[in-house]
């Protein structure tokens, strides 16, 4: 990292008497207390805890024997596995900050990704070995701090990167200022803020979800990817406490139903358009799912018509998170104790505080519209080497409390729920991915037949909404509606690309030239609840 942590400020509210107890120290007992208990299963088979904490330590041991210092990053380039996990959990036993990379980025995108952490390893898995050829020439890191998980086609395979490193453990003291993991948001152009958590942040974290039953009873299910926040969220208690974790390396309806049945799954994670598929499946009502207690949804708001589908067909409770990445905003929806409030998010959380503000920054009473900004016990040291970003998400209140702004526009009811009902930078949220509109749009307008253009967000009954550009061309121009989406789909990420483009003669504007997207989505929205 080019900015040091210490010039990050802590916005975090400071808690008398906080201890902690790391989960690079906390894991190292269980080899003993549960050592032939079953820590992990993939399609390969079941990791015992005593396995896991061996192959964690190894390379903890190897990342510090080849000069790794605290706080340094370790980046890793890969779907949900074995190795993964121990990668991730061996780095913080190292005292190191893990940094994962989506394999749906742009190889643009993780270059600079992995140049604004200053990686000093990268980890990088045999299914994005294609990606990674086109990341390697940007940049300088010499062929023994690149390892592949899985593959011998990146500097050394895992086994020979470790060669006899002992199994000896001897985590790394650490401090709740520490850095514990940075995940970077998504973009094609410029380079993607890193959102830098502490273990402050992990600690309250984990122990909120914990009352959550993501104890060492559960046995979580996890099918979305180890990058994104909304895994890490059930995945790192379900760790820390000493449970199972029952991965996926691809999420598929299907298969989600079969492994739940198996394994006799307790908890998972999903985003709301996982549970519009699982629930779509033909054979759904054929899986025995009564082992379920909990199943938690985040990443964008659960629909109230899928909730009273979820309840009524599948066993176990449903509670609906909503935050940022960041932190800050923080409410959970209990959907089997409130019916009647589904179409919101729920209320804050233990220690978080919730309100509306107008353009002006001025906080609004219950029932009026505006930006929904948060603050709550995990918030983010701030975006890495981006002070005036940081700055520009910071909303301080007439008491001198620091909130950060969601982005999001909303109400708060009589009652204290929290409704949102629109995304204030016209962020789209497809398939649980966060998109930004612009960065789509500056991919369209790059071509030279494309005069104007304005990315939206439509539904979609596979996606939940998906993006669609509105192109206005340049006189002359001969480009097909097919020729400029995939020219723009060449150039994004996976989880960016736009499903459609739309000629138009021209594009609404108000009169200090802004395009009114709320006019260009009312007749997609129009009709959907």
């Amino acid at each position: 990292m080019t900015q040091p942590l210490a010039d990050l400020p802590v916005y975090a509210p400071r808690l008398a008497d906080e201890t902690m107890e790391p989960i690079g120290h906390r894991i190292q007992g269980y080899a003993h207390s549960q050592g032939s208990r079953t820590a992990l299963t993939d399609e390969r088979g079941d990791v015992t805890w005593a396995d896991l904490l061996a192959n964690v330590n190894r390379i903890a041991n190897r990342l510090r024997d080849q000069g790794l210092a605290p706080g340094e990053c370790v980046a890793g380039l890969s779907e949900n596995t074995r190795e993964y996990l121990a990668l991730y959990l061996g780095t913080l036993v190292a005292g190191g900050c893990m940094v994962p990379l989506s394999g749906m980025a742009s190889a643009e995108a993780l270059g600079l990704m992995i140049r604004d952490c200053g990686a000093r390893f990268v980890f990088v898995s045999g299914k994005n070995l294609a990606l990674w050829q086109d990341v390697r020439p940007g940049l300088d890191l010499p062929d023994d701090r690149l390892v592949g998980l899985d593959t011998d086609g990146v500097g050394q395979t895992l086994a020979q990167w470790l060669g006899d490193i002992p199994a000896t453990a001897n985590p790394a003291e650490v401090t709740l200022d520490d850095p514990f993991n940075i995940i970077y948001s998504s973009g094609t152009t410029g380079t993607p803020k890193g959102i830098l958590h502490d273990y402050r942040f992990r600690q309250r974290q984990m122990v909120r979800m914990s009352r959550f039953g993501l104890d060492g009873n559960a046995i979580n299910l996890v099918s979305t990817p180890l990058y994104s926040n909304t895994t890490l969220v059930s995945v790192l208690p379900t760790v820390f406490n000493g449970g199972t974790l029952v991965l996926m390396a691809k999420f598929d309806a299907h298969r989600f139903l079969e492994l739940a049945e198996r394994h006799r799954v307790t908890h998972a994670m999903l985003v709301p358009v996982q549970y519009q598929r699982i629930l779509a499946e033909p054979d759904f009502d054929r899986f025995d799912l009564s082992s379920f207690q909990l199943k938690l949804c985040t990443s964008a708001p659960l629909r109230a018509e899928v909730i009273e589908e979820a309840m009524r067909r599948w066993p176990g409770n449903i509670r609906e998170v909503y935050g940022l990445t960041e932190g800050g905003i923080s409410t959970c929806l209990d959907c089997a104790a409130h019916p009647d409030k589904w179409a919101s998010v729920g209320v804050p959380t233990e220690g978080a505080e919730v309100r509306v503000i107008d353009d002006n920054g001025r906080a609004l009473p219950r029932g009026e519209i505006g930006e929904i900004v948060g603050r709550a016990i995990s918030m983010m040291r701030g975006y890495v080497n981006r002070p005036e970003q940081t700055e520009e998400m910071l909303w301080t209140s007439p008491e001198g409390d620091v909130f950060y702004r969601s982005g999001d526009m909303g109400k708060i009811d009589e009652d204290g729920f929290i409704y949102v009902l629109d995304r204030r930078k016209d962020m789209i949220i497809s398939g649980g991915f966060n998109i930004y509109a612009v960065d789509l749009e500056k991919a369209l307008l790059a071509h030279p037949a494309v005069a104007d253009a304005a990315v939206i967000g439509v539904p979609s009954e596979q996606w939940g909404e998906t993006p669609l550009a509105l192109v206005v061309r340049r006189a002359g121009s001969r480009e097909t509606e097919a020729d400029l989406l995939a020219w723009a789909n060449g150039r994004l990420g996976k989880t960016q690309r736009i499903s459609a483009v739309e000629f138009r003669g021209e594009l609404p504007r108000s009169t200090i030239g802004k395009v009114l997207k709320r006019e260009l989505r009312a007749p997609y929205w129009e009709g959907v609840r």
